[in-house]
């Protein structure tokens, strides 16, 4: 993709969720460039481009999804690769962003290794950060340069409202999640509910408690994502013991570490929403999965950027944290 005044944009892509990207850059007349990307008997990653990047607006793409550790380590090294190469600027495209959930120290004598993540990418020479509903968004501020946290809020919501009706109500899954599920009530408006959990002496997570009004109704949990699934499968438990009649959940990011899967089956859930920002390759008859593609989203996104437009424009502020 080229413009009038020869700026150049390409995309790469690490191993993770290539199809993502190769979508992506269909959507924009591009193409991914291709790599050669070799791994080492002992697990060490070699990087070859294939193509020049001399002077271009570079997108790396890669998910960080399992094994977590090298997806984030290739990203690095392809972003050190493009530079080297004489990108003219990088952009570190991260749908789902690792190590999302340790924002802060919870505890004395612990890391923050979000903050880590976000160094490996600035020092292997990202200029730019992009990024999908962060599991908190302080981490935009660990990056000394433009971090653009997109949202897949208005296009969730609006899935549920074509699959739901207007009819049900939103559930946070527990009080931290509480701002993410105000937001989807404000936008579709409807009713809220929170479910009250408290972690016990052995530090387990145990739903106790629904506020808000669900008997007779149907009902919407809502998360940024679904990993062992106890969260989510908590709270449908306490949904059901409160009354509901339909119990479905929506995450922007799909996950399902084990035993997530038998946690699933299992549960009270008919409905699972979430997102292609890691390839959803498990098989789900109940709950149904159904997977809301974020192509359009990111097109849009790397196109502004790259045509140095707002992103927060896109999303009419819905994308503020």
């Amino acid at each position: 993709m080229v413009t009038a005044n020869n700026k150049r944009l390409q995309i790469l892509s690490g191993s993770l969720h290539r199809e993502l990207a190769q979508k992506v850059a269909q959507k924009l007349g591009a193409h991914v460039s291709p790599i050669e990307l070799v791994k080492f008997a002992n697990g060490e990653i070699k990087c070859q481009l294939e193509e020049s990047v001399r002077g271009a607006d570079v997108f790396v793409f890669q998910t960080h999804g399992n094994p977590v550790n090298e997806a984030i380590m290739e990203q690095a090294i392809i972003i050190d690769a493009a530079k080297r190469a004489s990108a003219k600027h990088i952009t570190a495209v991260c749908p789902l962003f690792g190590y999302a959930r340790q924002d802060r120290k919870a505890s004395g004598r612990e890391p923050i290794a979000a903050k880590l993540v976000v160094d490996i990418l600035s020092i292997a020479g990202a200029d730019r950060i992009v990024s999908l509903n962060l599991h908190s968004g302080q981490i935009q501020g660990f990056f000394d340069g433009p971090f653009d946290h997109l949202t897949a809020l208005p296009l969730l919501a609006e899935y549920l409202k074509g699959r739901f009706g207007e009819d049900f109500v939103i559930v946070s899954a527990d009080s931290g999640r509480v701002k993410m599920a105000g937001r989807y009530a404000d936008y579709l408006n409807t009713d809220l509910a929170i479910i009250h959990k408290r972690r016990t002496a052995t530090n387990r997570a145990e739903a106790l408690d629904v506020i808000g009004e669900v008997k007779g109704r149907n009902c919407v949990i809502v998360d940024d994502m679904v990993d062992t699934a106890g969260t989510v499968v908590a709270a449908a438990e306490q949904l059901k013991k409160h009354g509901a009649i339909r119990i479905s959940a929506v995450a922007s990011h799909g996950l399902f570490s084990p035993p997530a899967v038998e946690r699933l089956k299992k549960s009270s859930i008919d409905h699972l929403i979430v997102t292609d920002t890691l390839p959803q390759t498990v098989k789900l008859t109940k709950p149904s999965l159904e997977v809301v593609s974020i192509v359009d989203l990111l097109a849009d996104a790397v196109k502004a950027i790259f045509e140095e437009k707002s992103v927060s424009a896109l999303f009419g502020g819905h994308n503020q944290t």
